[in-house]
């Protein structure tokens, strides 16, 4: 009985306590509340957007490419906002008067369809510096329903790579109605590795709500606090550019239009893209987009316009040393095999395709010496190896995709490459009608003209695949997120061309005797302490001078840069495209210049306004 009293009394100590402590938290919270809730009588509560930093971007060696300032929005909450001296506030933000009256007319007409909620801040100026920062901040108790944001904005210590780096801009309404992270606003990467690593780079947004007063005065943090949650600063960032090739290679394109792209063969890693003419591209940041943008749009050089990943080049003679794999894998073609030349290749007694004499040309030798007659003479055999030309078209075509022809390279973190142009042979179908065309028909497309196009990037990959012997690895600009490599994490992938390794042989020859034994093409491009294998070409262009194109990579044994070019309006391979990327090739393996006169002629180069 007694012990039945003793837990009886346990039980009932133990529910008066249990009581006892909520009527005590139930009086704090009562307390509290009133506190907060005539705290809020007196100030506003505001929620402040916390914007993250951006992730900085790097170079390979840990050079800075990409940093973050701070700049301010001005906000109104219209519900908030009282008649000031608009005159006054205008002046202070540098802005028209007619425009700033615009503008808030434009709010409360939203307002007023219900397409804007008045208790929400709008944006009135953006991106306002320090200096305008410190002028405004002292007098924000003038201007109630007004307040500052903070926010950064990117940064570029070097002036250089505009189109791989990208920019950073508003998120337009229809990103904001597909993705609920983004808020009228908010800044998004629209384009170059700002867009791709846009998730990464971004970071996550904060939010603090605080008390103001009547004049704009922060008074507190709401409930302490409470309700806030903290901002994530984007990941960092590396890349596989190498800053100083990429500052020589836009300095040897000054004054000249085309583009460069090196890539490291082994990984696919781009060592450096260059498109000429380019921009700086702080130009594009903050208030600087409204004045420079306009500009840069339409200027008739283009220097928006990516060369390096766009259509509109034939690849030309470059296009030969896969020719002269397929061939061979086709087993149409052997290192011995003889095309005569002539002066060219005849297709009807009316028809050739010129080309300089070549007498008595092997494979190696038509490599070396560029002979078109000979190319001509490769593809056609292909195509009539099969039953059909159709056919045998096909085969041939099939190979130029796995060779990176005629694709974008599915899983590149490069935005926005361009496919070029592989026809199909339903397009020769059209154009000829079913069975109305053989090789003969479209022969232009041996020497890599006719309706081919390619870019910079897809002629390096070419010549990575001649350094790897057969493979390629998707070529990409990220190489690090923080410390995460991205290679190792798999997310970029080897591709085979289907050819051999034992047919690399003599095209190698051939790509060394181009750059290094009399009769070559590229003899401009000799250095004698590294091995340069490479291949010219001069494509046609039907608007002017042909344009200057090479591709090529160092050293013969052991590869480790691999490089294509296109010099608009610029004749042959060997008059500037060759020069160009022997010097690239230099820099890079050997970190100085040998050759002081090659490069002042380079530099000194002004084709502009070549036709």
């Amino acid at each position: 009985m007694e012990k039945g009293l003793g837990i009886r009394y346990v039980y009932f100590l133990i529910f008066g306590i249990v009581a006892f402590s909520f009527i005590v938290k139930l009086f704090l919270l009562q307390v509290t509340e009133n506190a907060y809730k005539q705290y809020a009588d007196i100030y506003a509560i505001r929620r402040v957007v916390k914007y993250p930093a951006r992730g900085n971007i790097l170079d390979r060696k840990g050079n800075l490419l990409v940093s973050n300032e701070y700049a301010y929005d001005l906000l109104m909450i219209p519900s908030e906002a009282k008649p000031i001296d608009t005159l006054e506030l205008c002046a202070l933000i540098d802005m028209d008067i007619k425009e700033f009256e615009k503008l808030t007319s434009q709010v409360w007409i939203k307002i007023k369809e219900k397409k804007l909620s008045k208790s929400l801040p709008v944006p009135i100026a953006k991106d306002l510096g320090k200096d305008y920062f410190s002028s405004l901040q002292e007098k924000m108790y003038k201007y109630p329903g007004y307040f500052l944001e903070k926010k950064a904005l990117r940064k570029y210590p070097q002036p250089i790579a505009a189109h791989i780096l990208g920019y950073v801009g508003e998120a337009d309404t229809s990103v904001i109605r597909k993705n609920p992270y983004y808020k009228s606003g908010d800044y998004i990467g629209l384009s170059g590795i700002e867009k791709s690593y846009e998730e990464v780079l971004r970071g996550i947004k904060g939010v603090k709500k605080v008390f103001v007063d009547v004049h704009n005065n922060e008074k507190g943090r709401f409930m302490d606090g409470l309700y806030d949650t903290a901002s994530v600063q984007g990941a960092n960032l590396t890349t596989t550019l190498d800053m100083k090739l990429q500052v020589y290679g836009e300095l040897l394109m000054h004054n000249k239009k085309g583009a460069i792209v090196a890539i490291e063969p082994q990984t696919g890693e781009l060592l450096a893209m260059v498109s000429a003419p380019s921009y700086d591209p702080n130009q594009m940041v903050g208030r600087n987009k409204r004045k420079y943008y306009p500009e840069l749009l339409f200027d008739k050089n283009k220097p928006l316009y990516n060369r390096a990943i766009m259509d509109g080049y034939p690849p030309g003679s470059t296009f030969k040393v896969m020719e002269a794999l397929v061939g061979q894998q086709e087993k149409v073609l052997f290192p011995n095999t003889i095309h005569p030349c002539g002066g060219g290749f005849r297709i009807s007694a009316a028809h050739r395709v010129g080309c300089h004499s070549h007498p008595n040309a092997d494979l190696r030798y038509s490599i070396q010496t560029s002979c078109n007659a000979y190319y001509c003479a490769v593809f056609n055999d292909i195509v009539k190896k099969y039953k059909t030309a159709k056919e045998g078209y096909d085969v041939w075509r099939n190979y130029c995709l796995k060779f990176g022809f005629g694709q974008n390279f599915e899983g590149s973190d490069i935005p926005n490459i361009k496919k070029g142009n592989v026809p199909s042979s339903d397009f020769y179908d059209k154009q000829y009608g079913k069975g109305g065309w053989r090789g003969l028909t479209v022969i232009s497309l041996g020497i890599g003209q006719g309706e081919l196009q390619a870019n910079a990037l897809q002629i390096a990959n070419l010549a990575c695949i001649v350094a790897n012997r057969g493979y390629y690895i998707t070529p990409h600009v990220g190489k690090k997120v923080n410390d995460v490599d991205l290679l190792a994490d798999g997310q970029f992938v080897r591709y085979e061309t289907g050819i051999d390794d034992p047919f690399f042989d003599v095209v190698i020859e051939g790509m060394y005797g181009a750059v290094n034994l009399p009769g070559g093409t590229a003899l401009i491009g000799k250095m004698n302490n590294i091995v340069i294998c490479g291949k010219t070409g001069t494509a046609q262009n039907p608007h002017g001078k042909d344009h200057s194109v090479f591709m090529a990579y160092a050293p013969r044994e052991n590869p480790k840069i691999a490089i294509g070019l296109l010099v608009e309006n610029a004749g042959f391979g060997a008059t500037w495209a060759a020069p160009i990327a022997s010097l690239m090739i230099e820099l890079y393996l050997t970190d100085t210049i040998t050759r002081p006169a090659l490069e002042q002629h380079i530099l000194q180069g002004n084709l502009m306004d070549s036709k």
